[in-house]
């Protein structure tokens, strides 16, 4: 359905040719008329492994600013790489290509491109293929992306399939490749919603760049089929593409493997610490490893299966066994996926994520863990910081990761711990889980692995030999953790708030929302557009919908002299909803009337007053605790507010001190808070992606609000300047999950009486004890070690009372056949009591004590010593029948059990029956 969209004047200007693989039957261009495979894996064997393709050697910094440069000499803006996290983006976690950094309002046409076109090195991060990383030899988990891309639309062309064509060959033939070994495979594209034709270019049997022609959108109604989906053309038409800098690195060196191509000082460097030998200049040990790839070119290896496959034609290829093969290249791949890992932690701990278990965190520890797995499995003990540094010396060409060494290095101390603590928790966690598997003569399901690596970090390795220890098999695929980062890598879809009445508003022009241009004015007139039920929509108002984690404004509203409160404020789609105070009469107001506003001027202000110190607060957050530090979530009341943020450990009293004085500075220095509505990409230019710390706004026009340092895109309604937010007064800290820190304050008037509340209860403490405020430490340091020495005598002497209880009891049993028999109740003792003194008589061998209590109903404690056993007391059966005399049930053991019930007014009758039936077990 595309083959037109490939029949350009490029390739038949430039002696190509298109034909059809003999082997996949895809369609590729060529100017060897004599080809008769795509030249693309599994159809073509690498051949570029001891044989580069280019003219010479280039290392990534060399191949990086070869790339860019080329196109900035063609007419291309060079950009800065964006991060690794998808800040501007709430769809995805991860940036998984160049592309993704203008997604979606670029792509879509809502915004201008930052340039156009223009060219980019984009460090990316696909999980995958996770498990391929360090099999293959070519897997990366984190790799650039260089691209070059032009915004087209309908009249206003950049450049299209034609040049994009004409550019790739130009770029290649400057490397030196041979024109004769380069094909262009013809691959539809589909991603994202949008799809187009696509161009693979390969060389040497490596792809080493994809030429996107995204054209099309997806539509249920379009005549366009790819990959089982609908597309229809767009109006706007984008050049996509992306060429793999290690790639194109990996096809220069001829390298056995990517990794020794890109980091081949820290592959030999890491392979010294596990004890391996890594000699490249050895040519069996490098044949070895350059058949190894060459195959795993020609097959998906993150499937058991076809590992094994591959190990098997290495293994034949070059003459040895598949056990062999295994003890040399397992070390290898381990080192490799090392390597690979530890870089992909130095982009994702540089730009911000922090390890937990949720988004992106998820996927940091996902591969944080994987790794500390594999050093441990290896004997690698130095720290994992020490192979971070090494990535981050031989990154120079990021200076920002040096100045973030402090906090990784912090980050993954707690993230080492964390995980120790885990291993050992987990493997007694499995066990218990193993025997019910292995009473029913099951495996552990895949799903129940997920499972326990979800919710409790659990490495699968580790479940799979915990199992072992008890007999139990476990279903452990090859591709375990890409299933799970799989799992993981896209967001949530947000819920949006539905409204009945949203077809209603669709209709109306949007409110005018004079909050913003008058944000202490709290009276106004206003036209009603709209009134059904007990919703009102006017033409400007001043109230607040809710939004941004603060609450909506209250009110009223007044038509001739009646005066209706406002409850709630909504906003669809920039219409504004006010809802009002349901009555029992009719509401007497039409279309066209005016009617006057009234904000609550005190829950306004206070909202105001959190919303602002919520700025204030973030900031002195990031300044006290690193730039790590990114808003999770908000929320405002009327007392009080909370601020969710990003952090790998708990926070200190005396950092939550810190940020505490930084915030009131803020607030001291009365700086003036400001809004403007800026262009998107000016914005982005102007203050970066921490704009987005409160989430990401619609539109090409977002509200960009200052609060001293703090610069965020934000809709909320603040003071216009930090000395009307008053004292800010943090309330507490705690943490909702792992990574993820909660601060709790007051800001203005609600600080203030948050302070007066605090005081009072130090007031009443002291008055309590009667001393001085100031001397309450010292106080209650002197009381409470007085009372853990009151609370030792205490139980020394009840220690005491209860062995002479004991003996009373020993010298008042019965004699039932040869055993003694303990029988009697115990007012208002806990079951913990029954047991203690239950104990310490079946010390005596030929002793059973039946003990009850009425303490919060029935307490019933039974136990036989070791002849009593011998002779038959079971007191498990006993204690389960004088629980159901007592309306109740219990059970345990024949030495010891437990039970109860509620009728406490049948105490002496289950005793009675306690002892008969006693008297029939030893009588059997």
């Amino acid at each position: 359905m595309l083959e037109d969209e490939y029949q350009l004047d490029f390739f038949s200007e430039n002696g190509f040719v298109r034909k059809q693989c003999s082997k996949c039957g895809s369609h590729f261009w060529t100017r060897d008329t004599e080809r008769a495979t795509c030249g693309d894996a599994p159809c073509d064997p690498y051949s570029f492994i001891g044989n580069p393709v280019f003219k010479k050697k280039f290392d990534l910094a060399e191949m990086r600013e070869y790339y860019l440069n080329f196109f900035e000499e063609r007419s291309h803006t060079r950009l800065e790489r964006y991060p690794v996290i998808a800040r501007w983006r709430d769809d995805i976690y991860l940036t998984i290509a160049s592309i993704a950094d203008f997604q979606p309002f670029v792509t879509s046409g809502e915004v201008p491109p930052p340039a156009n076109p223009l060219t980019i090195s984009q460090p990316c991060i696909r999980l995958s293929d996770l498990d391929a990383v360090g099999r293959s030899g070519r897997h990366l988990t984190t790799f650039e992306m260089m691209a070059h891309h032009a915004f087209n639309k309908q009249g206003d062309e950049i450049y299209w399939k034609d040049r994009t064509m004409e550019l790739c060959d130009e770029f290649l033939n400057s490397l030196g490749a041979d024109p004769m070994a380069v094909t262009y495979k013809e691959e539809p594209w589909a991603g994202g919603g949008n799809a187009g034709p696509c161009v693979e270019v390969l060389i040497g049997g490596l792809e080493v760049g994809t030429l996107v022609f995204m054209n099309m959108e997806q539509s249920d109604d379009g005549d366009i089929v790819i990959k089982g989906e609908n597309y229809r053309k767009m109006d706007n038409y984008i050049v996509d593409t992306g060429y793999g800098l290690e790639r194109l690195v990996w096809a220069s060196k001829g390298s056995p493997t990517i990794y020794d191509a890109v980091f081949p000082g820290i592959v030999n460097e890491i392979m010294d610490l596990a004890g391996v030998k890594h000699e490249l200049d050895d040519s069996e040990y490098a044949n070895i490893l350059s058949q190894n790839a060459r195959l795993a070119g020609l097959m998906d290896v993150s499937e058991k299966a076809n590992l094994f496959e591959l190990r098997k034609q290495v293994a034949s290829s070059i003459g040895t066994t598949v056990e062999k093969l295994s003890s040399i290249m397992e070390p290898v791949e381990s080192v490799y996926a090392i390597t690979d890992h530890t870089r992909c932690l130095t982009f994702m701990l540089a730009d911000g994520i922090i390890p937990s278990n949720v988004k992106a965190g998820y996927l940091a520890r996902l591969v944080l863990r994987r790794t500390l797995r594999m050093m441990k499995d290896m004997g690698i003990t130095i720290p994992l910081f020490e192979i971070v540094k090494m990535h981050v010396h031989n990154l120079p060409e990021y200076p920002e990761f040096q100045e973030k060494l402090e906090v990784i290095e912090d980050i993954l101390y707690h993230e080492e711990r964390k995980f120790a603590d885990t291993l050992e928790r987990g493997k007694r966690m499995i066990q218990k889980s193993a025997k019910h598997y292995k009473e029913a003569g099951e495996k552990i399901p895949l799903d129940t692995l997920i499972e326990m690596y979800d919710s409790h970090g659990i490495p699968p390795e580790i479940s799979k030999q915990a199992a072992s220890e008890v007999g139990v098999d476990v279903d452990l695929p090859d591709n375990f953790y890409s299933l799970v980062a799989d799992g993981h890598s896209k967001a949530e879809k947000k819920v949006v708030k539905e409204f009945s009445y949203s077809g209603r508003v669709s209709k109306l022009p949007m409110t005018k929302k004079l909050f913003y241009d008058e944000p202490t004015r709290m009276r106004f007139e206003a036209v009603v557009l709209d009134i059904f039920d007990n919703h009102l929509v006017l033409d400007s108002t001043l109230f607040y919908p809710e939004g941004g984690g603060q609450p909506a404004d209250h009110g009223t509203v007044t038509v001739e002299d009646v005066v209706h409160n406002i409850i709630d404020v909504q906003v669809v789609d920039g219409v504004v909803v006010h809802i009002i105070e349901e009555l029992e009469d009719e509401l007497h107001i039409r279309k066209g009337d005016m009617v006057y506003g009234h904000v609550d001027e005190e829950r306004r202000m206070s909202h105001a007053c959190h919303h602002t110190a919520t700025h204030i607060v973030n900031d002195a957050a990031r300044k006290v605790l690193g730039d790590h530090v990114w808003q999770a979530g908000a929320q405002k009341f009327v007392d009080k507010a909370r601020l969710d943020i990003s952090h790998y450990k708990r926070i200190s009293q005396e950092e939550l001190n810190q940020i505490e004085i930084l915030a009131n500075r803020t607030v001291m220095e009365n700086q003036r808070v400001t809004a403007e509505w800026m262009d998107r990409v000016e914005a982005e230019k102007k203050y970066g992606f921490g704009l987005y710390q409160g989430g990401v706004p619609p539109g090409s026009t977002i509200r960009v609000l200052k609060v001293a340092d703090d610069i965020e895109a934000c809709g909320g309604t603040h003071c216009v300047s930090t000395g009307l937010v008053g004292p800010i007064k943090m309330l507490k800290t705690e943490r909702i999950q792992d990574g993820v820190e909660r601060i709790e304050y007051a800001a203005g008037l609600a600080a203030v009486k948050a302070m007066q509340e605090m005081e009072s209860y130090l007031t009443q403490a002291a008055d309590a004890l009667r001393v001085r405020p100031e001397h309450l430490p010292s106080t209650i340091d002197r009381f409470f070690t007085e009372w853990k020495e009151f609370k030792k005598e205490n139980q020394r002497l009840k220690d005491d009372l209860a062995h002479v209880h004991v003996m009373q009891m020993a010298n008042e049993a019965v004699s039932i056949g040869d055993l003694r028999l303990v029988a009697t109740m115990i007012p208002n003792a806990d079951i913990d009591e029954l047991v203690k003194i239950a104990g310490e008589l079946t010390t005596n061998k030929n002793m059973v004590v039946l003990l009850a209590s009425d303490s919060a109903g029935v307490k019933i404690v039974g136990a036989a010593g070791e002849d009593a056993l011998k002779a038959g007391a079971n007191a498990g059966q006993i204690v389960r029948e004088m629980s159901a005399v007592v309306g109740g049930g219990g059970g345990g053991k024949p030495a010891m059990a437990r039970g109860g019930g509620t009728d406490a007014s049948k105490i002496d009758e289950a005793l009675e029956a306690g002892r008969s039936m006693l008297e029939e077990q030893i009588n059997k």
